[in-house]
């Protein structure tokens, strides 16, 4: 019988996604602390990879709202709106793994990747200059 390879309570006994996972909270983390009350209307959700349009991948226009590299993206900023049924929907900051882990070299460099990747959009979500979210510049 194969039992586990790592202890539960050990980081390499994590899944991918669950090591993503917590380098977004590590990265949301002093923007949430800084930001808390302007964000109480915004959420934070990983998906694997981007939803392509039909059209062909390499002539695929992004809008404003989508953080990318090349034509790839990497984040998405869906406003929050009314779907099909009517429900209202909140905002939401949709960050894709697969293309962003394959973009850093290793953990530290995710981080930093995640990290500018949610400034830029609670930047584009708050309507203010990055810097400003960032806090780094005080």
């Amino acid at each position: 019988m194969r039992g586990m390879l790592y202890p539960a309570t050990l980081p390499a006994a994590l899944s991918k996604s669950e090591r993503f996972d917590s380098i977004v909270l590590e990265a949301l983390e002093p923007i949430d602390e800084r930001w808390h009350t302007q964000l109480g209307k915004l959420d934070v959700a990983v998906d694997d990879v981007p939803e392509i349009p039909d059209a062909d991948p390499a002539t695929v226009q992004w809008g404003s709202d989508v953080v990318e590299d090349g034509n790839v993206p990497l984040a998405r900023l869906v406003p929050a709106g009314v779907d099909a049924a009517g429900l209202p929907t909140r905002a939401r900051i949709v960050l894709y793994r697969r293309p962003l882990e394959s973009r850093a070299h290793d953990r530290a460099d995710l981080t930093d990747l995640v990290r500018e990747v949610l400034i830029e959009h609670v930047a584009s979500y708050l309507g203010v200059d990055p810097d400003t979210v960032d806090g780094t510049q005080d």
